[in-house]
């Protein structure tokens, strides 16, 4: 798992814990989004605390939109529209 799948795992980890009881499942570049376990707004707010974190909301600086449908893409997503 690189660095940044490792932190977007940590900080769904947390948003997890805020929101239910119990451990948050690994997410793995297969795992599909809709079935992880966050409603929308828990997504919202994983985006929110990742720009804080990261410095950059890839879905606001994107040309295109895209909805990414499992974690690996997510992960790619973030990695394809990083700062240069």
């Amino acid at each position: 798992m690189t660095n940044l799948a490792s932190k977007i795992n940590e900080i769904y980890g947390e948003i997890w814990r805020e929101q239910k009881p119990g451990e948050p499942p690994l997410l793995t570049n297969e795992t599909i989004l809709l079935e992880a376990g966050l409603d929308s707004l828990g997504y919202a707010i994983l985006v929110a605390r990742l720009d804080e974190e990261l410095g950059y909301d890839p879905f606001t600086v994107a040309t295109e939109a895209f909805y990414p449908e499992n974690f690996g893409q997510f992960v790619a997503f973030y990695e394809a529209n990083a700062p240069r």
